[in-house]
């Protein structure tokens, strides 16, 4: 007996090119709806804690506020009047200076001295591991602790700096009270918190290098300062931009530091931009938050400035 064969109809080609296509389209589909599914908490987060409050300071400083119109939200729109203020005032030109010099100092005190200790921790030897992680205990303290420790040891009667100057016959200082001291000292101390993560970052960078160029440099006679001049210092030259970068965006913004130690004083003798913008918005009985306002712009565009000409150096070095 034979059996008949019965052959079922095949999809003509158009037909399976279109369910192909609309398969594609679906796949493609969840792959875009996934995508967003995970940058949409990032999104949010960005908007919430950055695009919102650099709106909102921009359209402090645009505006005439008071207490009372900051509460009601209608204050009048002023343009430019604050940005002149603040320029106009006696006090920014010392807070710009004084800014200048925290910053620049304290970055290229904490990167040289955190090279440094990148490279001596780099030879492996017996408790490096544990001296390294000693370094970071200024880094993981709170700074609230570290400004309130600074400022009992530069304390000019019981401080344990001046007790050694006394011990080594040299005249007590006024550390934080004297206005040739105040600046040197929130230095001193920003300096001491800052060292831990240049170490960090630097060793990190360290690792990268391949020993092989080191045996191969050695070979040829070249020295400890000759391979590093020659080695080091180039091959880390990237990590060496971003850790500099990073620290002049953070120490450009350091307030508690140095409110906690001087409020900026005494007089305006330690007074920087961000703690000027503190002291006009929320420093006095009747703040001026539009003042306040414009100086922290100030600080975005000083920030913004270098991280332009960041971008457009490492851009040049890749190509």
């Amino acid at each position: 007996m034979t059996v008949a064969r019965v052959d079922r109809p095949r999809p003509a080609p158009a037909a399976a090119a279109q369910t192909s296509e609309a398969g594609a389209r679906s796949l493609r589909r969840r792959r875009r709806l996934t995508a967003l599914a995970f940058v949409t908490p990032l999104l949010a987060y960005l908007c919430a804690f950055y695009a919102y409050p650099l709106y909102r300071n921009l359209d402090l400083s645009l505006r005439d506020y008071t207490v009372r119109s900051f509460v009601a939200g209608d204050a009048p729109f002023s343009g430019w009047d604050n940005f002149r203020k603040v320029l106009d005032d006696p006090t920014f030109g010392p807070a710009m200076r004084h800014t200048m010099v925290f910053t620049l100092v304290s970055i290229v005190l904490q990167y040289a001295t955190g090279l440094a200790l990148a490279v001596f921790f780099n030879r492996h030897f017996r408790l490096s591991t544990v001296l390294r992680a000693l370094f970071l205990v200024p880094w993981l303290l709170p700074l609230i602790v570290s400004a309130s420790t600074w400022s009992w040891m530069f304390n000019s009667e019981s401080g344990v700096v001046n007790y050694f100057l006394r011990f080594f016959g040299v005249a007590p200082v006024g550390w934080l009270t004297s206005p040739d001291w105040a600046l040197t000292s929130v230095i001193v101390a920003n300096i001491w918190i800052g060292i831990p993560f240049n170490l960090v970052i630097l060793h990190s960078g360290l690792q990268n290098i391949p020993g092989e160029l080191y045996e191969a440099a050695a070979l040829d006679g070249a020295g400890a300062w000759q391979q590093f001049r020659r080695i080091t210092f180039p091959l880390l030259r990237p990590v060496s931009a971003i850790t500099l970068l990073l620290g002049l965006v953070y120490t450009l913004k350091v307030f508690d530091l140095i409110w906690i130690m001087t409020k900026g004083g005494p007089g305006d003798a330690s007074s920087t931009l961000a703690t000027w913008s503190y002291q006009l918005g929320f420093g006095t009985l009747l703040p001026r938050f539009g003042p306040g306002a414009a100086v922290g712009d100030i600080l975005i565009l000083i920030a913004l400035a270098f991280g332009l000409l960041y971008i457009r150096v490492q851009r040049r070095q890749e190509t």
